[in-house]
């Protein structure tokens, strides 16, 4: 694997005055309300300007924040990024967790760098994601043929408590807290897809339409955010397995009780395709007989009950 580019530290403009900037945006986040003392919010830090403004805006908002800092190990001087996060902790008195993962080389790294990250992190972390990961996310799901469900995409809560901010807000958050951060030297690489939507597909959007399209798009995923929860509760009522209820239900609502049925089945959080799905319906409408879904299972009627069947080793997560 090629080393990565050294990171690049950014330090704040001027000392650390009152955080008043920071407690005025802390009206646009999702923070828990009534804490208690012994309340701690978990905060995925990774020492770059997003994730340390969450912690000031945690800290700022009555939590109390402890930062949980993942090493994977994938570019020189890694281990040092964790001094980042400590010096921010201390100065704002926060705990910090510091976790190792190690990755092999190979394909699909950003994604294995991913899971890897959220296996060891707590349950329920919060990120510093902010309303311009969420554009691109958008569009992400997008290019990729999602479902309402990926166009919605993060939603706002405890988990993305900052999701209503600006990237350029974060910066102006450590700014003022007189916190250092570091720039990811990964986000100026071309190959991934992010990378690109974030650098050519959304700055040509915007040239495009003659105006920032972020808020737009987050406007949007809100609003589909809502859709699909709505429909996502219209579908509880519809038992799967009775092809005559899934034959008869509308066919958004048939969709969404097939899809849930089958991540059930597969113990995964990957959505089955939308080709799998309709071959399910037609096993529901009596069409055929029985039907592959992929991930080593497959659908078959019998009596007027929908079964799964167990075609293949269960794929590894």
């Amino acid at each position: 694997m090629a080393a990565s580019p050294a990171l690049r530290v950014v330090g704040p403009d001027d000392g650390p005055p009152a955080r008043e900037f920071a407690r005025g945006l802390l009206a646009r986040c999702s923070f828990p309300v009534d804490v208690a003392e012994s309340d701690v919010l978990a905060c995925a830090v990774s020492g770059g300007a997003d994730s340390l403004a969450l912690l000031v805006l945690a800290t700022e908002a009555g939590c109390k924040p402890t930062a949980y800092h993942v090493d994977h190990g994938l570019r020189p001087g890694s281990a040092s990024e964790v001094e980042i996060v400590e010096r921010a902790a201390f100065a704002l008195g926060a705990e910090v967790v510091s976790l190792r993962v190690d990755l092999a080389p190979g394909p699909n790294l950003e994604a294995r760098a991913r899971a890897a990250r959220f296996a060891v992190l707590p349950g329920g972390v919060a990120t510093g994601h902010t309303a311009d990961d969420q554009a691109e996310t958008v569009l992400i799901n997008l290019l990729r043929g999602s479902s309402t469900a990926g166009l919605a995409g993060m939603a706002a809560g405890v988990r993305h408590p900052i999701l209503g901010l600006r990237r350029s807000e974060t910066r102006a958050v450590c700014r003022e807290a007189g916190l250092e951060w570091f720039e990811d030297p990964s986000n100026s690489e071309v190959g991934p897809l992010r990378n690109r939507v974030r650098q050519r597909l959304l700055p040509d959007l915007n040239e495009l339409s003659g105006r920032d399209l972020v808020p737009i798009l987050c406007r949007q995923a809100d609003l589909l955010g809502d859709d699909e929860a709505l429909l996502d509760e219209l579908s509880l009522v519809i038992d799967p397995t009775v092809a005559r209820q899934l034959a008869g239900a509308p066919l958004p609502l048939a969709r969404r009780a097939i899809r849930r049925w089958l991540r059930q089945a597969g113990k995964t959080d990957h959505p089955p395709s939308a080709a799998a799905v309709d071959r399910v319906l037609r096993v529901a409408a009596g069409r055929v007989l029985a039907c592959e879904v992929g991930g080593g299972i497959s659908v078959r009627r019998r009596a007027g009950i929908l079964v799964i069947e167990r075609t293949g080793p269960r794929p590894v997560q």
